[in-house]
């Protein structure tokens, strides 16, 4: 098989330097007309190439940048990357992604394999556990920026967009109270997780805008498994107060809740209701989707965070602070509900 075409070649056949061919082949207009023609005919006779890492080398940039999720199989995940891609095309991006399957030292080592492919910079969503930062932290040696979304570490100075869980959940949980329930149980993510923290904090605030007392053994922690959804179930369905309502963490958590309710013989709507999170297209196949769900806005917030990497990789972001972008969950109410 033949060599690929060269600058070097091309400059050999053409009795030029290769710093002039190189200038041609770019319309430099240090470069007169009639050689720019000559070189860029003869390039196109040759079918070359230009070696895009040289090129890389040159302008110290891949033009990758580094994705790093918990699922990709999860449809939120799947439109965060929509919204990723698309921006990310615009502007002449690739994008490299890892997944952590919820595991933190699969995330850690995703990251190092992502330093070491010399991507541009990294989106990241962490793992539900994760509990160490430094490898995130380490990056900034190597200026790489990276920008967190939807699942934010619990740390100072970083670039960040989120969805705001403690308005959804007032939302949520005001709702379930309007419809008359009062024993409210809520299925909560890790602790470790902001939007965990948000979550209690919004459930709370609508206890006590109602005058309600806030019974914190009503929420349970859970590491959102199947067999975890379960636990939390057969916990809030043993309580001493009968719950009638119950807070899911997202619908996926719910599907999992309402499975484990209906072979407790319990009539979904009746005996329990359900409201969740996430708003996923899937809802609308369910047997019985929750009355309602927080929409998280996932495409939005995948855009906005691909937006402030690329303003971080343009050099163009001067300002002494991180970008930190929140957005306003919404309570969407199924059809006919």
């Amino acid at each position: 098989m033949a060599n690929p075409p060269t600058i070097k070649e091309i400059a050999k056949r053409l009795n030029l330097a290769k710093s002039t061919v190189s200038r041609a082949l770019h319309n430099h207009p240090s470069i007169g007309l009639r050689t720019r023609m000559q070189v860029q005919e003869l390039a196109k006779a040759l079918h070359y190439e230009p070696n895009q890492t040289a090129i890389f080398f040159q302008q110290k940039k891949t033009f990758t940048i580094g994705i790093v999720l918990p699922e990709l199989s999860e449809a939120f995940f799947s439109a965060a990357i929509s919204g990723i891609e698309d921006t990310a095309n615009k502007s002449n991006y690739m994008v490299l992604l890892g997944q952590s399957h919820d595991d933190e030292a699969r995330e850690k080592k995703i990251v190092e394999i992502m330093k070491n492919h010399r991507v541009d910079g990294l989106l990241v969503s962490i793992a539900k556990n994760t509990a160490d930062y430094a490898h995130f932290e380490m990056l900034g040696k190597y200026d790489i920026p990276v920008v967190f979304f939807d699942r934010i570490p619990n740390l100072e100075k970083i670039h960040y967009v989120a969805c705001n869980m403690q308005s959804g959940t007032l939302q949520a949980v005001s709702l379930l109270l309007e419809k008359g329930h009062r024993v409210i149980g809520m299925i909560n993510g890790p602790e470790k997780l902001i939007a965990s923290q948000q979550r209690t904090t919004g459930y709370q605030q609508a206890m006590q805008k109602r005058r309600l007392k806030f019974d914190a053994s009503l929420i349970i922690t859970s590491d959102l498994t199947k067999e975890g959804t379960r636990a939390a179930m057969k916990q809030l369905l043993s309580h001493k107060r009968k719950v009638t309502a119950i807070v899911a963490f997202n619908d996926y958590v719910s599907q999992d809740a309402v499975q484990y309710a209906l072979e407790q013989q319990l009539e979904i709507n009746k005996d329990i209701t359900f409201v969740s999170y996430a708003n996923l297209p899937l809802s609308s196949y369910m047997a019985y989707p929750p009355i309602a769900s927080v929409e998280q806005y996932p495409y939005q917030q995948g855009q906005k965070a691909t937006e402030i990497l690329l303003e971080l990789l343009s050099g163009k972001s001067v300002s002494p602070t991180f970008h930190t972008v929140t957005l306003d969950s919404r309570l969407v109410l199924a059809p006919g509900k």
